[in-house]
């Protein structure tokens, strides 16, 4: 026989005694049945227990409170109303247009354009006026007296109609010669200069309407059920400046790409000095709840991975709650997060959650939680 198999045999012949010699088995068995060590639920500030057969978690009592769901909206800054002023008149610009940044009331001169003949041809329109105006006074003097018939008084009436109109539209064309801002605001950008010639619908300048500034966003559509018009909004400026004010639009049609639902809100009166463009983080203030705030290291995750805490009723039975964040709270006296999912007053695990389960019994005696 080879000294290959007689080493194989001798390591199989050693393996088979292992496996049949009874070992001692005393101490495990001794382990097993010792004493079952106690679990005691103690408050946060309550000194724990020195005796090696107690185990000990912390727990608080946390109660039901009204929260102001609030949802962060990332946006921007922008103008209330942004116009391009344009010309109603062809001509070439002889007065100085106004500079840019510029803050302008309704009705001051942006763009003044040369009168050219605009000026005889109202003179001329004016001459026709006062002619058709006797020709037909004189026609209605004649009809009185049966001196003129119906058909000749109406074709003076049309000439004094038709002459009224001439005056209208040199008026106006002579008025629309000075290009003009449509409401208060600001002068963005200037875009002729003296000498220019415009032509009719070109740009003379365009104007921003500041006061109000809004704020704009896009609210996701699990949100927006939350939101109405009148909401108050605070923001944050990337610059750092704090600002407010209230929801005045909430779009009825998402964004195609998005599906995100756009919401503006005028920022109040008393601010000022804003520029548009800039961007914000915006937090509405949405639905009142009724929300327990927690730590948030109390979480637990379930055996399905959603995410709850554990509690301990007033009979010492440890259960396990699912809840929902909606919100935190960054305060330095009172941190946490906000839950909703559980039921009036609760005993809550803050300590300790790793040797509690759902079902087990802990002692107690919650003297700690009425407080």
């Amino acid at each position: 026989m080879k000294k290959q198999q007689l080493v194989a045999i001798a390591i199989f012949a050693v393996v088979i005694l292992w496996m049949i010699v009874p070992r001692e088995t005393d101490r495990s068995n001794a382990d097993l049945s010792g004493p079952t060590r106690t679990i005691q639920a103690i408050s946060e500030g309550q000194a724990a227990s020195e005796s090696p057969d107690i185990s000990t978690v912390r727990a608080i009592r946390v109660f039901p409170q009204s929260y102001n769901k609030k949802i962060l909206v990332r946006g921007r800054t922008q103008a209330y109303r942004q116009v391009e002023v344009r010309a109603e008149v062809a001509g070439r610009v002889v007065g100085e247009p106004i500079p840019r940044g510029a803050r302008v009331k309704a009705g001051d001169i942006l763009c003044e354009i040369a009168e050219d003949n605009r000026g005889a041809n109202l003179l001329e329109n004016q001459s026709r006026l006062e002619q058709a105006q006797f020709e037909y006074d004189a026609s209605a003097d004649l009809q009185s007296r049966n001196l003129q018939s119906e058909v000749a008084v109406a074709q003076f009436k049309a000439a004094l109609d038709s002459a009224k109109a001439g005056v209208a539209r040199a008026n106006l064309a002579l008025r629309n010669t000075k290009v003009v801002a449509p409401f208060d605001g600001v002068v963005e950008m200037r875009a002729v200069e003296m000498g220019d010639l415009l032509n009719i619908g070109a740009v003379c300048a365009t104007v921003l309407d500041d006061s109000p500034m809004l704020l704009v966003g896009l609210v996701p559509e699990q949100d927006i059920a939350s939101l109405a018009v009148g909401s108050r909004v605070n923001a944050q400026l990337l610059t750092g400046e704090m600002i407010s004010g209230k929801i005045t639009y909430i779009a009825r049609n998402a964004d195609d790409i998005s599906r995100s639902y756009r919401i503006e809100a005028e920022i109040d009166v008393n601010e000022h000095n804003l520029r548009a463009g800039v961007t914000t983080e915006i937090f509405v203030q949405a639905e009142n709840l009724q929300a327990h705030l927690i730590p948030a290291s109390a979480l637990n995750l379930d055996d399905n991975g959603a995410i709850g805490v554990k509690l301990i009723d007033d009979r010492g039975n440890v259960s396990f709650s699912n809840v929902s964040i909606v919100g935190d709270n960054t305060g330095l006296l009172n941190p946490g997060i906000w839950v909703t999912g559980l039921n009036g007053n609760v005993n809550l695990v803050t300590v300790g959650q790793e040797i509690v389960f759902p079902g087990q019994q802990v002692e107690s005696n919650f003297e700690w939680s009425t407080n």
